[in-house]
């Protein structure tokens, strides 16, 4: 079992909000240090305006543009206006430099929000300003060094979360997919089931009882094979159209000599429960009040209203008649029923 660590949205907001609000604190507290306070202020204004932007809950999480390239210009104006202030040849700034920690933490949210090209044009603008201020010597003392790092870092790690946030919607589509095809080989394999208990329902007595003749049938046994085959067949091709009414009236219909051919294509695959009963029912009305010679019952693939059509066809000359579903001959319509597949009536 995995263990997932889910860290509050909110939580990372309130926690990034303090971090920034530590380098205005910062900020204030080395006020004496510039020359003057006021554009100290000014660009502590510009980077609270920027970090409350940047940190506003919204969708997408992906920052907007324009929202972007403002933070790329407050990076930009912040080391300029406070630069101007100090003497970027003493040694001894300690945290009158906090706008550079300020500039890489707004930088890194930048890049954690899917802007990290905007985000390390910012804090490139940093690095250059810092080398021209006070030379590269002092990269690492005022932490320009360690800004590039975090921005780089985020850049990476977002660009890794977007992987694996696609990955895991593969994965998942994969997973649904892999659950459908189980599910659709359990379903055949239950339809197997069913079919083949059906199937040796209907022919094991026949078969023990050639079993036991050694082959030896009489003429009824044989027309008696010749019907268990037939009601096989149905299991085969008739699938949902046979109930325990259905297979009565279709095989009392054989035995006085119709042909009946059930074929279902799948038109009433939605139906289940008390409405499939309701049109099977209908379907062994049709087949038992019929004296057709033919009778034919096919689900209606492509009707939305139609779930049933049957059909009984005599044949004026019996000796046509006797040859079989597919002889040829003048045929006469004795039956045309249509089941609604919500079988109140059906139209004959």
């Amino acid at each position: 079992m995995t263990g997932v660590v889910v860290v509050s949205r909110a939580l990372a907001l309130i926690v990034a909000a303090f971090f920034s609000g530590y380098h205005v604190l910062l900020g204030v507290y080395s006020l004496d240090t510039p020359h003057s306070a006021a554009p100290i202020f000014a660009a502590m204004g510009l980077y609270l305006v920027a970090t409350v932007a940047s940190l506003w809950p919204s969708k997408p999480m992906r920052m907007s543009l324009p929202l972007a390239l403002f933070n790329v210009g407050v990076s930009v104006a912040i080391p300029l206006i406070v630069g101007s202030q100090l003497d970027g040849s003493s040694g001894r700034l300690g945290y009158a430099t906090w706008y550079v920690a300020a500039v890489g933490t707004l930088m890194t949210i930048t890049a954690t929000r899917k802007r990290p090209q905007l985000a390390l044009l910012g804090v490139g603008a940093l690095v250059v300003h810092s080398v021209i201020w006070a030379g590269v010597g002092e990269l690492g003392h005022m932490g320009v060094i360690g800004s590039v790092v975090w921005v780089v870092a985020a850049g990476l790690l977002s660009r890794a979360l977007v992987k694996a946030s696609r990955d895991a919607r593969q994965y998942a589509r994969a997973e649904r997919e892999a659950s459908g095809w189980h599910a659709a080989q359990e379903a055949h394999l239950y339809e197997r089931q069913v079919r083949l208990t059906q199937t040796m329902r209907l022919a094991m007595p026949m078969l023990r009882r050639i079993s036991e003749s050694d082959g030896d049938l009489s003429e009824a046994d044989r027309q008696e094979c010749r019907l268990l085959e037939a009601a096989i067949r149905d299991e085969i091709r008739g699938r949902r159209l046979l109930n325990h009414a259905v297979r009565e009236q279709v095989m009392a219909a054989r035995r006085r000599g119709a042909s009946v051919t059930l074929l279902d294509e799948g038109g009433i695959d939605d139906l289940s429960g008390s409405e499939l009963e309701i049109v099977l029912n209908a379907l062994a009305t049709a087949i038992g009040r019929t004296n057709a010679d033919k009778i034919i019952a096919r689900t209606s693939a492509d009707s939305a209203t139609i779930a049933v059509t049957v059909v009984g066809l005599n044949s004026p000359d019996p000796a046509v008649s006797a040859l079989g579903p597919d002889s040829s001959g003048e045929e006469e319509v004795d039956l045309w029923m249509e089941i609604p597949r919500r079988a109140a009536t059906a139209v004959v």
